[in-house]
This record gives C-alpha cells, sequence and structure tokens, in this order.
C-alpha cells in the first residue's frame, strides 16, 4: 500500500542506483507507475483481516491537575487502514488516589472512520469522542460530529490536515445535575511528525463551539511524542486536556495531565 504526497520529499544520503519509478500491479492486470519522489511511505499489507492492524499500547507514570498527586496511565492506539478510507480508535485512562482524597480517574475513547474523496488530499470523516472525568463531574459524554477536511502537508516527514463539519454533545453530570445536550460546529486538526523511523509525535484537537448554547466553547486535545528504543519498544510522553468555557454548577471547567513511561507497537507502526 502507498501514501504518495504532492509536496516535496525529505530525504537523507542513499546509495545509488535505486529506481526512480515504481510500477505497482493493480487488481486489474495493468501496472501503475509512480514517481518514487511521490511516495511518502510503503506498507505492508495482508489479505486477512486482523493482520491489517496497526497499533501500539502505551503504560507509564502521570501528573494531574486533578489532586496534585501521582497516577497510574494505561492508553492504546488502533489503525485498520485501507486504499481508500481507514478506520481507528484510541483510549486513555488514568487513576489518581492519594492519602485524604477520593480517587480521581479519567477515561477517554476516540473512534474515527475517514474516507478520501476523489479531489486530491481531500476527504470526508466521521468521529466519536467518549469521556468520563472525575475531575470535572462528567459521568458520561458523547460527542459525535462529522464533516469535509483536507490534508495541508502530506510528506514522509509531516502530515497535517484539517476538518471543519458539525456535531453534537450529550452530557451527564455528577451532583443531581440535569443531563445536557449541545449543538455545535465541530473544528478538529491532526498532526503528525516522522523523523526516519526513530521518533514521531502525534497530536489531535477537536474545538467545539456550541450553537445551541452561544458563548459557550468546548476544547479537546491530546498529544504523544515517541522515542524508539528498540525493535517494537518506545519511549513515550504524553499529554491530555479537556476544557468547557462555561460548566455548570460550578464545576471544574478543566482537566488536564501529562504522562511518561514505554510503548509497545504492532503491525506497521
Amino acid at each position: 500500500m502507498l501514501v504518495c504526497t504532492q509536496g516535496p520529499l525529505k530525504t537523507t544520503n542513499t546509495p545509488g542506483g535505486r529506481p526512480v519509478e515504481i510500477a505497482v500491479a493493480q487488481t486489474s492486470g495493468k501496472e501503475a507507475v509512480i514517481d518514487s519522489s511521490r511516495i511518502v511511505e510503503m506498507d505492508v499489507t495482508s489479505a486477512k483481516f486482523f493482520q491489517r492492524f496497526n497499533g501500539n499500547v502505551n503504560t507509564g507514570i502521570i501528573y494531574s491537575k486533578g489532586n496534585q498527586s501521582t497516577q497510574y496511565s494505561l492508553g492504546s492506539q488502533v489503525t485498520y487502514p485501507r486504499e481508500r478510507w481507514a478506520a481507528g480508535a484510541s483510549f486513555s485512562s488514568t487513576l489518581s488516589a492519594s492519602t485524604g482524597t477520593s480517587a480521581s480517574t479519567r477515561n477517554q475513547l476516540d473512534v474515527d472512520v475517514l474516507h478520501l474523496m476523489r479531489w486530491n488530499n481531500w476527504f470526508d470523516e466521521g468521529l466519536g469522542i467518549f469521556l468520563q472525568s472525575t475531575e470535572q463531574g462528567i459521568i458520561r459524554q458523547g460527542t459525535f460530529g462529522g464533516g469535509m477536511g483536507r490534508y495541508l502537508t502530506n510528506t514522509n516527514a509531516a502530515r497535517i490536515s484539517v476538518l471543519a463539519g458539525f456535531g453534537g454533545q450529550n452530557t451527564d453530570y455528577a451532583q443531581n445535575i440535569a443531563p445536557q445536550s449541545l449543538a455545535a460546529g465541530l473544528i478538529a486538526a491532526k498532526l503528525q511528525f516522522f523523523r526516519f523511523n526513530k521518533t514521531n509525535a502525534n497530536l489531535s484537537a477537536a474545538l467545539l463551539p456550541a450553537i445551541s448554547e452561544p458563548g459557550r466553547v468546548k476544547f479537546n486535545a491530546n498529544a504523544t511524542y515517541y522515542i524508539k528504543l528498540t525493535g517494537n519498544l518506545s519511549w513515550n510522553v504524553s499529554f491530555y486536556g479537556n476544557w468547557d468555557s462555561r460548566p455548570p454548577n460550578n464545576l471544574s471547567g478543566s482537566d488536564y495531565g501529562s504522562s511518561s513511561g514505554l510503548s509497545w507497537t504492532f503491525g506497521n507502526k
């Protein structure tokens, strides 16, 4: 499976004699010839369903604003890439407990499905974000949205995309607060940076300006930086954050923290 670019390709010095064009066999029996300077990456895929998955599992310790204590974290990410579409999911969980205070927990699950359109670098995408946060008094929160997006940069050094659309959110709060539903605009961005299979960084963010409650804005962000140690083992530093400009009943308007630990990858990650 090939990923091509419209921009310049960053390279290091390599031995000469490599082909400047690559011929790709199609299922119809014909060949498609692609200039090697346009290829961002070449991945191995499989005819078997379960062997197409890529992902990682992270674990470590974390510092959180919640109760100023050391916390434990667990996270995972999985993607299912195909020729013209892709699906993915990520999960992060933190747990903190200290003497004299109640345990603080935060769990987030993100899912998304992306489809490449026939125009270069354009795509449509649907996403869902599920959140539980003791710090913000959120028992259950579901966010659903979708829209049209575009790759601003797609090279072997960076992949940057933006998305604009609409979404909705339902939240169940603690303290006997009535559930709330919001209709909102959706502005999302994803940034991925690579450095020759040694380091990479991922950042995803979503901004939700409320339409049904003008003036209220919600923002969610997650970022992870990886340094490869050996084989499938990497060291990572992660950050998460969630903000609400108008939380109900004096609940906290923010929950954020960072963690550091080890990561194990599988598939083509």
